[in-house]
C-alpha cells in the first residue's frame, strides 16, 4: 500500500531498513501524524506494539537547503547525552533507492504534545504554570550547551546570524510566494538596518515552542522535537521565536499555541521573557527587534507552508488544512512585524 500518489512511504523498503536497524517485527504500520506544517512525521508500530517515529520531507518540489533530514538527525544525536531531552535516534537513511528521499527514524517518546487549547485544558493550572518554567529551563539548557564539546563546532557559521537569516528567508519568500506583499520587503529593509551586535553564539532551535515539545504529565519536558530550522545563532532570536507563539494580550482571535497560553496557569509573554533573562543574565532591551524579526521570518516560512499545501505536498493531512485562514495568518505576521518596528502597515 502506498500512502499517496508520490509514495511518502515505500512500505516494503522502509520496513526492511527499519528491521535491519532495530528489533522491530513485521508487519509495520505507518500512520501520518497530522498537524506538522513542514516535514512529514509518521508513527511506526510493529507487530508486537513497539513504536518508532519516522521523519521525511514533503512530497513534490522542495526549496534549496530546506527539509534537511541529515541536519536534524545530526543535531539530536549530538544532544543525546546533554541536559536537553531529545528522542533517541535509530538512524539516518540517505539511500534514494530505499524511499526516494532521506529519512530518519527515532525511538517513540511517551507524553503529550499540547498542540491545541483542548489538550491544554486537560492539565491543571499549576501544571500549566510548571510547563512555562520547564520550557524556559530547557531553552536555557540548550543555550548553555558547549557547541564544540558535543561535536557541533562546524555545524554552521558562528557570526552574522540575523544577516544570514534575513538573506535566507527573503530568498525563500521570493521562491515560494503566491502573491505580492510589499510590506515583507519594507520590514526586511528595516531589520537589515538595525541588526544588533552579535551576542554569544549558541545552538538555536529555530522553532522552539510548546507544541514542538513532548510534555510529561507533571509539566516537565520529555523531549524537544522538530529541529528542522536548527543552526548556530543568536539565543535572543530563539527566545523571541518562542514568544511569537505565545498570547500577547489584547489579541482578539489567537490561534493554536497562542490560544492555549490564554489558559489559567500560563504566564504572560513578558513574564516568559523574564524567566529567561533571570536565568541567563541578559538584557531584554532589544526584544522588540527580535520579535519583529521572528514575526517576519514566520511570515516567510508560512508562505512556503501555504504554497506546499496549495500544491498538495503534505500528504493525507492536506484535507484538514484551512488554506484561507493560513493565508491570512502570513499577512497578520507581517503586520505584527511592522508594528514592532514602528512601521505603518497601511
Amino acid at each position: 500500500m502506498l500512502l499517496d500518489s508520490e509514495p511518502s512511504i515505500n512500505e516494503k523498503n522502509v520496513t526492511r531498513w527499519i528491521q535491519d536497524h532495530t528489533e522491530a517485527d513485521s508487519p509495520l504500520r505507518f500512520e501520518l501524524i497530522a498537524g506538522g506544517r513542514s516535514n512529514m512525521t509518521y508513527t511506526v508500530t510493529d507487530a508486537v506494539g513497539r513504536r518508532y517515529v519516522l521523519r521525511r520531507p514533503p512530497t513534490g518540489p522542495l526549496l534549496p537547503s530546506a527539509h534537511d533530514m541529515a541536519r536534524e538527525h545530526r543535531l539530536m544525536h549530538a544532544l543525546r547525552d546533554s541536559s536537553v531531552p531529545v528522542p533517541r535516534m535509530v538512524g539516518l537513511c540517505q539511500d534514494p533507492e530505499i524511499n526516494g528521499r532521506d529519512f530518519y527514524v527515532m525511538h517513540f517518546v511517551d507524553g503529550v504534545v499540547v498542540r491545541d487549547i483542548e489538550i491544554g485544558r486537560s492539565f491543571a493550572p499549576e501544571v500549566r504554570n510548571r510547563m512555562c518554567h520547564e520550557l524556559i529551563n530547557t531553552l536555557c539548557a540548550l543555550h548553555r550547551v558547549d557547541i564544540d564539546a558535543v561535536g557541533l563546532g562546524n555545524f554552521a557559521r558562528r557570526s552574522g546570524y540575523i544577516e544570514r537569516q534575513i538573506k535566507r528567508w527573503s530568498g525563500q519568500w521570493e521562491k515560494s510566494k503566491t502573491r505580492e506583499i510589499p510590506l515583507i520587503d519594507r520590514v526586511k529593509d528595516e531589520l537589515a538596518k538595525a541588526i544588533p551586535e552579535d551576542t554569544d553564539t549558541t545552538i538555536a532551535h529555530g522553532d522552539y515552542r510548546l507544541s514542538n515539545c513532548i510534555m510529561n504529565p507533571d509539566g516537565s519536558v520529555a523531549a524537544v522535537l522538530d529541529w528542522e530550522l536548527c543552526t548556530l545563532g543568536d539565543p535572543m532570536a530563539d527566545l523571541a521565536g518562542t514568544m511569537s507563539y505565545w498570547y500577547r494580550g489584547g489579541e482578539t482571535n489567537p490561534k493554536a499555541d497562542a490560544e492555549t497560553t490564554t489558559l489559567e496557569g500560563f504566564v504572560t509573554q513578558e513574564e516568559l521573557a523574564g524567566l529567561y533573562a533571570d536565568q541567563m543574565g541578559v538584557s531584554l532591551d532589544k526584544v522588540p527587534y527580535y520579535q519583529a524579526f521572528a514575526s517576519w521570518r514566520l511570515a516567510c516560512i508560512g508562505e512556503g507552508v501555504y504554497a506546499r499545501y496549495l500544491n498538495g505536498q503534505q500528504g493525507e493531512q492536506d484535507e484538514i488544512f484551512d488554506l484561507p485562514e493560513y493565508k491570512k495568518s502570513v499577512e497578520d505576521r507581517v503586520d505584527l512585524a511592522a508594528e514592532y518596528l514602528g512601521i505603518k502597515s497601511h
